[in-house]
């Protein structure tokens, strides 16, 4: 957190607030984003497609047509066949430092928004708000653990659902960070 934290503050400045003029200079703060969507995808199973003909995938299984498939985003993003270099359960934005690989649909290693025509239509949006509020968060506050806590004790754990949230809250404590 300190390291992105760093960043904004290093490239905003004295400014009340981020804005979007200021993101494309947060190169790592981007990494950041990439890395949460790598291990925590909005949505673990994409919408589901049915194949047109058959078809035979890695591992030599057939699919015949017609059929259903879902897409497990989520355990794409854990593959360690895809992600051998660094271990893919760990938090290491810096993997995406050297790489091409993007979140809107053209590389199959990461698709927490989907792929082609079933790709989520508001993508571009809703990763420049998440851009945008995750700057300010960090820009304009301090960020620390309630008192008795320590990193031993938060719980990463997400619950079942359509869509991924935490099982256990995360509680921290902001302070306004004077300017």
């Amino acid at each position: 957190m300190k390291k992105v934290q760093d960043e904004v503050r290093q490239h905003v400045k004295d400014k009340e607030r981020v804005e979007e003029s200021d993101l494309p200079k947060l190169a790592y703060l981007k990494l950041v984003i990439k890395e949460t969507f790598r291990l925590h995808p909005p949505v673990p199973l994409l919408v589901p497609r049915e194949t047109t003909s058959p078809c035979t995938i890695i591992g030599g299984y057939e699919i015949p047509a017609k059929t259903r498939v879902f897409i497990n985003a989520k355990a794409i993003g854990m593959d360690h066949n895809v992600w051998h270099t660094i271990d893919p359960n760990l938090f290491v934005p810096e993997r995406f430092s050297n790489s091409s690989i993007d979140y809107k649909g053209l590389h199959f290693e990461l698709i927490p928004f989907g792929v082609g025509r079933r790709g989520c239509p508001g993508v571009n949006f809703v990763v420049l708000l998440i851009e945008l509020a995750l700057a300010n968060l960090l820009y304009c506050f301090d960020w620390s653990l309630p008192k008795g806590v320590t990193s031993d004790d938060i719980d990463v754990v997400e619950a079942v659902g359509l869509t991924t949230h935490k099982k256990v809250p995360l509680l921290l404590s902001a302070t306004s960070r004077s300017l």
